[in-house]
Order: structure tokens, then sequence, then C-alpha cells
């Protein structure tokens, strides 16, 4: 029925998780219009401490029950290593079926046949040089934010709820997939190699470029946001919260958040921006940063009276 919809397996996991986070950021802002009282049901605490995590979950009052799914925040670094780990063995995969016509593993191709067709693919495919670009540049984010993890930020004894480290866990596994899954890949019966600079164009170069530029706003975003917790020795001198000043943070509170979706976008613009699947998953990274920037926001406002009022959360100007 999907399928016939112009849906794939895929397809439905992203949109799906894309609705459930504008969801959950269009009853979060509906809150506040709750009867008196209502902040204080299980329902909605079960549900704030499922939205929220590290400092955000501070102002909440939590029962000592949902204290015993809490995870340390700084184990983020989890998320990253998989990552690097297992886009990194697609990637080796790849390159092996396009240089040396080595076919997908079974296990592989029965996945992504059952993500994308609903059955096993029938027919090498090779992938086109979008696929390997964007394999790359996931890999390539995924170093990065898997090092600043280590070197560069600063972790106070903030926490994440377990089903949220779980989905973690398993997110950058299905970006993986997703990636070869939103690939038109070249069905060939003949020699496996195939001319792959040959296919490259304009929007490659102009996605790498916002690929680049929004990596370097993350890093850059990370390094004030780090600075605040540390001297002029690079050592740790408190874990205290304060308000972050400079660069990108002038006009937003969360500029780390908004670079995350453009790099999403970048990598969509590599993909050739044809593949619907991929700009699913942009529209889940757009809901799933706009919910946690409105979170940071309030947790700003809320607790530092001389906050800049002409911030917004996570888009200039706009939100």
């Amino acid at each position: 029925m999907l399928t016939l919809l112009g849906f794939c397996v895929i397809d439905f996991l992203w949109l799906s998780l894309a609705l459930c986070f504008l969801l959950a950021f269009c009853v979060h802002r509906l809150s506040r219009y709750l009867p008196t009282g209502c902040e204080h049901s299980k329902l909605y605490i079960l549900f704030q401490d499922l939205i929220r995590y590290g400092k955000t979950k501070g102002p909440l009052k939590r029962d000592h029950w949902l204290r015993v799914f809490d995870i340390p925040k700084r184990w983020f670094w989890h998320f990253y290593a998989i990552s690097v780990g297992w886009n990194g063995l697609l990637i080796v995969l790849s390159l092996h079926m396009i240089i040396w016509g080595q076919k997908f593993p079974s296990w592989l191709t029965d996945i992504l046949g059952f993500l994308t067709t609903g059955g096993p693919v029938a027919v090498r495919q090779v992938p086109q040089v979008s696929a390997v670009l964007v394999q790359v540049l996931l890999w390539v984010h995924s170093l990065r934010r898997l090092l600043e993890c280590h070197l560069v930020s600063v972790f106070s004894d903030g926490v994440i709820h377990i089903v949220q480290y779980i989905f973690g866990l398993g997110y950058y596994i299905l970006l993986g997939l997703t990636v070869l899954c939103s690939d038109p890949l070249i069905i060939e019966e003949g020699s496996p190699a195939f001319p792959l600079l040959s296919q490259l164009r304009w929007y490659h170069v102009a996605g790498a470029v916002l690929f680049s530029w929004a990596s370097l706003l993350q890093h850059r975003s990370l390094v004030l946001l780090a600075r605040l917790r540390t001297g002029g020795s690079g050592t740790v001198e408190t874990l205290a919260h304060r308000v972050p000043n400079g660069g990108w943070f002038e006009l937003v509170s969360c500029p780390h958040y908004l670079a995350e979706l453009l790099i999403y976008v970048s990598l969509g613009i590599v993909s050739g921006s044809h593949a619907l699947t991929w700009w699913l998953v942009v529209l889940y990274v757009l809901f799933n940063q706009a919910l946690a920037a409105q979170l940071c926001h309030e947790f700003y406002t809320s607790k530092f009276q001389s906050y800049p009022q002409h911030r917004k959360a996570f888009l200039p100007y706009l939100l």
C-alpha cells in the first residue's frame, strides 16, 4: 500500500519520526495554556521527561522512579562512535562494489531490499557518486562530533532518558542505511567499475561548501559554549550554566542546532535534491532540533532575567 502511494518502508519511518517530533513540539508549545495544576500530572511530567535532556530537565519536578531511567548526557559520544564505525563499514563496502565489483553482503542487500522494495534486490546495483559523497561527509561529521565530545565539550551532570539513549544508538545505523536507500542506484549487468568522477556536478560542490561552513559554525558555537566553563588555561572552572555570547549566539540561543539542520540540508543538496527519502530526514531534523532549541531557549529566558530579548531560539528572526 505504501509503495502504491510512492512511499517505501524507509520513507514511512522518517515521515513518522518527523510527525512525532512535530506533534511533540506543538503539544509543548500549547502546554502553556493548560489549566493550573495540569503541569503536576504524571502524564505531563512523563511527556516532558521524554522530550527533555541535559539542562532542560532541571526545572522539571520528576518523581524518583523516573530518575531510574537517567543516562549521563556525556555518553553522547557513544552515538558518534557507532556512526564512525558503522558508516565507515558502509563506505568500505560501497567502494569495494564500485572498484572491485564485489557485491554487498546478503544481509545488507536483504535489509536494503526490505526498506525500499519490500523484498531482496534482484540485480547488482552500483552506488552513484552522490551516495558515496554523502556517506563520506556523514562519516566526517560523526568523527568531528566524536572528537568534540572528548576534546571540546565540557559536560555537566546532565542526563538523558534511556529511551533517548537507545534511539540515539540506532539513529546513525538507520541513517547510514538511508543514504543507500535514497540513492538512485545504477543497475549494471557488465563491468562493476563506474566512472565516479564523470558524475560530479555543480551541486556536489555547492553542498560540500555548505557542509563545510555549517560544520565550522557548529564547531565555533560548541567552542564558545565550552569557554563558558573553562578558564584562560583551558581548565574547567565551573559546571554552572551561563549566558552564551558571540558568533551566532547573538541571533539565536542554539546556533549549533541550526548548524545541524544546515548540515543535513547540505547532504540533501549533495544527494542531488531528487531523493524524497533524504528530505524526509531533513524534515525530521528540522522538527527535532526546533524542539530541542525551544526547550533550551525557554531555560535561558527563565533562568536569566537579563537574557537578550531579541534572540530567537533556532531560526534567526523567525523562531
